[in-house]
């Protein structure tokens, strides 16, 4: 039944999905900019420390509820740490209403084609039962695309849905992330690609194998909408994927169907010299703010 709960939230709740899974190489960006220099710790165990921390205190804010949250992707190290004395996953579910997925990806590859590609998935044999034991409901898998270059484009999107298979033989719903560099040359033109490729690998697709997308907000409003309507998608979700919170709000808005996944926008503006009540209400605004934009379509 929880499972069954879960995944009608995920399909059709009001609100949009919070990444909260900067991994080891991301991880001092994303304290910088919460107001953690990297002199404030030392070595990569009490980084960890202070990321799960910042994850906590976005977690226990009172606007942190499924009531404008869907879901929230965890960082693997996150999934193993505990929230309250409550492994996180199970704490999202039970005491946020939110449902849990995990970042499986390890990293990219150097670009080839125009791409870049995910590095062996050597590891998921050992991750995803972890994950299923943890209560965890979806996984999700990013890679990059720089170029519009067909022949790249496509073994880009074939590997993610090679690895999605291993996914959801698990019974977990794996979100495919083949992220487009917003700062490329013709990034519309690489949007119709992509759009073309991933419907191509989803008219393949069982009618019990279901995926999820994130998708970088594209040039052309709508231009994703054949995905958003395809009967083995359950949801699409979009990436800030460097964008402002406002830009990324305003593209958000015109795209019918599509909610919010955002990492570097949603913690756009916390920091760690806030009192609570002045993280709790930046926070509960920037929720209402991506909130409004994912349910504006």
């Amino acid at each position: 039944m929880t499972h069954q709960q879960m995944a009608e939230q995920v399909r059709s709740g009001a609100g949009f999905v919070a990444a909260l899974d900067q991994s080891g190489g991301s991880t001092p960006k994303a304290l910088a900019a919460y107001g953690v220099p990297a002199d404030a710790y030392s070595g990569d165990d009490e980084m960890f420390d202070m990321i799960h921390a910042m994850r906590t205190r976005i977690v226990n804010a009172p606007a942190f509820t499924g009531d404008k949250i869907v879901g929230a992707i965890l960082f693997e190290m996150t999934m193993e740490r505990a929230i309250n004395g409550k492994p996180s996953a199970k704490y999202l579910w039970e005491d946020r209403h939110v449902v849990p997925f995990l970042k499986i990806d390890k990293g990219l590859m150097d670009e080839t084609d125009g791409v870049q590609l995910m590095k062996p998935m050597d590891h998921l044999d050992d991750i995803l039962p972890r994950a299923v034991s943890h209560g965890v409901f979806g996984t999700k898998m990013r890679s990059v695309i720089n170029a519009a270059n067909p022949s790249g484009i496509k073994a880009n999107v074939a590997q993610q849905f090679a690895e999605a298979r291993r996914v959801i033989a698990h019974g977990l719903v794996p979100i495919l992330e083949p992220e487009i560099n917003i700062n490329m040359a013709d990034k519309g033109k690489a949007e119709e690609m992509l759009r073309d490729e991933i419907m191509s690998h989803l008219d393949a697709l069982s009618p019990d194998e279901i995926v999820m997308l994130k998708l970088t907000l594209p040039e052309q409003a709508n231009i994703y909408q054949p995905l958003i309507d395809h009967s083995n998608v359950m949801r699409v979700v979009a990436l800030s994927g460097g964008y402002s919170r406002a830009e990324a709000n305003a593209r958000l808005a015109q795209n019918r169907g599509m909610i919010a996944s955002f990492s570097r926008a949603l913690t756009e503006g916390l920091s760690a010299n806030q009192s609570d009540d002045e993280f709790d209400n930046a926070i509960a605004a920037t929720i209402d703010e991506v909130y409004s934009a994912s349910v504006a379509g």
